[in-house]
């Protein structure tokens, strides 16, 4: 049996719930064989309140690791936080020098929990850098705002906007994830192929416990495109695996709550309905 290669190019979580964590347990769920290159480590301080250490890679140690993934025939690959300019500038070259097709860039800006953008100044590296490699791109609504340059999004048609405007820095998809801050009844995001806008929407589930959503979205993107899926069957599959693993979200401790990764494999998975606008 062979399985199909995925690689993350991202941060470690120590606290396992999101970062190349919550990327290889996603890959694992969907049947493919997972590499990762680490890029920064994340650490929390349960003496104040859990707030973030970050901790980058040396430049010679991501590119070690880089060339040792990409020698065994990656499949598919993701981004995650890449928290330098040095180190978007080498994943985007080692990617661009790949040949790899199906790039899923999330543009991981912040960690859970913290209010303020990490390190603005990557913002201008990620897109010169990453988006013209992408296949699909995943920016929450901060990170979207701060790609198409719009500021705060609150509405889908704000989401439509920064979609295009996202779509025009060279990424082929955009699905921009909506999550609890945008005016909407559902939990929605949206989808923009280039012509289209599809909104994808499944009930919100009233939890605290969503630590690491947006990694596994991406990484269940990533592993759907390596088996073969197009690219709006990767996103829509990948909505019900995510979905599905917030439902059941548990408490980690009195600090953070992951979701369940496994949840797709256990329990019924949530409607979602596709509706083209």
């Amino acid at each position: 049996m062979t399985l199909k290669k995925t690689l993350t190019i991202a941060g470690s979580d120590t606290s396992g719930g999101a970062g190349i964590q919550a990327d290889l347990k996603t890959f694992q769920e969907h049947g493919t064989y997972g590499m990762n290159a680490l890029t920064v480590i994340v650490t929390m301080d349960p003496e104040n309140g859990w707030s973030h250490g970050i901790h980058p890679i040396a430049l010679d140690t991501l590119d070690a690791q880089l060339k040792t993934a990409f020698s065994t025939g990656v499949d598919a690959l993701k981004t995650g936080m890449l928290p330098t300019v040095d180190i978007i500038k080498m994943a985007g070259k080692a990617i661009a020098d790949s040949g790899i097709k199906d790039v899923v860039i999330d543009p991981v800006m912040a960690c859970k929990g913290e209010n303020e953008v990490l390190f603005p100044e990557n913002v201008d590296a990620m897109i010169k850098y990453l988006l013209p490699n992408a296949k699909v791109v995943t920016p929450n609504l901060v990170e979207a705002g701060n790609l198409s340059g719009m500021g705060v999004l609150k509405t889908v048609e704000d989401m439509q906007a920064a979609a295009e405007k996202i779509h025009a820095h060279g990424a082929e998809f955009v699905v921009i994830k909506g999550g609890k801050q945008l005016q909407h009844e559902k939990a929605a995001d949206l989808l923009f192929d280039g012509k289209t806008h599809y909104l994808l929407t499944s009930e919100k589930t009233d939890t605290t416990y969503n630590h690491g959503a947006g990694c596994t979205f991406a990484a269940a993107i990533t592993a759907n495109l390596a088996n073969g899926q197009s690219v709006k069957d990767a996103v829509l599959n990948a909505k019900f695996f995510v979905a599905t693993a917030i439902q059941h979200g548990w408490k980690l401790n009195e600090y953070v709550g992951p979701v369940m990764h496994g949840a797709a494999s256990k329990f019924t998975k949530p409607e979602v309905i596709v509706t083209e606008l």
